[in-house]
């Protein structure tokens, strides 16, 4: 199965890449500049900062070369040296963004990461922090031929319904499928306590749900337990919620979200394999908030540890500028709700 690619002139996004090195194997951009979200005018997309991420298969080289073509991208780190910009960008979620940064009359923020750490992250949910991106709509500007790319990519979008499947009740609309899918990289998130818009996913996925059906139709096509009717913009969905049916599901989670939950359930010094704990899980009522517990583990190290890093990696000035966007949003999102 072939991730679906989103059609679009895209012209303006590839104009972007031009400006970098094309060692990628995979550039997508994503985020409210380039799908609409709920409450904002055509207008605001064009005029919000655009995002971008690319995979590069040896940063230490993609950063080097960078430094040469957009040297002032770069904070203080630049004086450096590629070396220590890529042993930086491994801390965290693996990223390094470079933000707030001028490009072909609008404002951009790019983040680089090792294709190896970003294959981690789609098979097992190592931070979910871009895995957790590509669960959503993107763009695809450039994908290389890499077959275990591929399979992870498809991979993290099976991950991300089996995890839906158990902290949804037995059935459900297609919207609170998509809601419950996009929420799962904002689970945990401390951003979303202070710097995020509260309707974040409600506004990410009400403009959205024709691109949510283009990315998950031939998944859910293949669940037997979702009857998709396609023709109709439909699915109807009963999902086993029977202890067997959950530790089915549950022992199909990627392998750092297994983790979590095992850590939450078992007690100190007792010495239990997952499969049995997983099973016990899959007997509890709760199962479905034990999952959510463990997505939001995984989430919470890893946005502080980003988060934190940013101060590095954009430089003091940027950090306060961007933050100071993100605070505008969330209380003009806390407005729109109470007015």
């Amino acid at each position: 199965m072939a991730l679906p690619v989103l059609s679009s002139s895209a012209v303006k996004f590839r104009r972007v890449l031009a400006h970098f090195p094309q060692e990628l194997s995979l550039a997508f951009a994503y985020g409210s500049g380039v799908f609409r979200q709920a409450g904002a005018s055509a207008e605001h997309g064009e005029t919000n900062m655009l995002d971008f991420v690319f995979a590069v298969d040896d940063a230490v080289t993609w950063h080097m070369m960078n430094l040469l073509k957009n040297r002032s991208h770069y904070s203080f780190l630049k004086f450096f040296g590629p070396k220590k910009i890529s042993s930086i960008q491994k801390y965290g979620a693996g990223i390094y963004y470079n933000t707030l940064v001028p490009c072909n009359g609008r404002v951009i923020k790019y983040g680089v990461i090792s294709t190896d750490a970003l294959i981690e992250d789609l098979f097992h949910w190592k931070t979910l922090y871009v895995a957790g991106r590509l669960q959503k709509p993107v763009k695809i500007l450039a994908q290389s031929e890499n077959s275990r790319l591929q399979a992870a990519l498809v991979s993290n979008l099976k991950s991300a319904v089996t995890a839906a499947f158990l902290m949804l009740p037995e059935s459900f609309s297609e919207e609170d499928l998509y809601m419950q899918i996009a929420g799962l990289s904002y689970s945990g998130d401390f951003r979303m306590i202070v710097g995020e818009d509260k309707s974040k996913v409600q506004n990410i996925v009400k403009p959205n749900i024709a691109h949510f059906q283009k990315l998950y139709s031939t998944i859910l096509q293949d669940c037997p337990q979702v009857v998709y009717k396609h023709h109709l913009g439909r699915l109807e969905a009963s999902i086993d919620k029977s202890p067997e049916g959950q530790f089915t599901q549950l022992m199909a989670l990627p392998k750092t979200l297994q983790q979590k939950i095992t850590a939450l359930v078992n007690p100190p010094g007792k010495n239990r394999d997952v499969e049995e704990i997983l099973l016990q899980v899959a007997h509890d009522p709760d199962c479905g908030f034990v999952v959510h517990q463990g997505i939001s583990g995984i989430v919470r190290s890893s946005s502080i540890v980003q988060s934190a890093k940013t101060i590095l990696t954009a430089g003091a000035k940027k950090s306060v500028t961007y933050s100071l966007k993100k605070l505008y949003k969330m209380t003009k999102g806390g407005l729109k709700k109470t007015s």
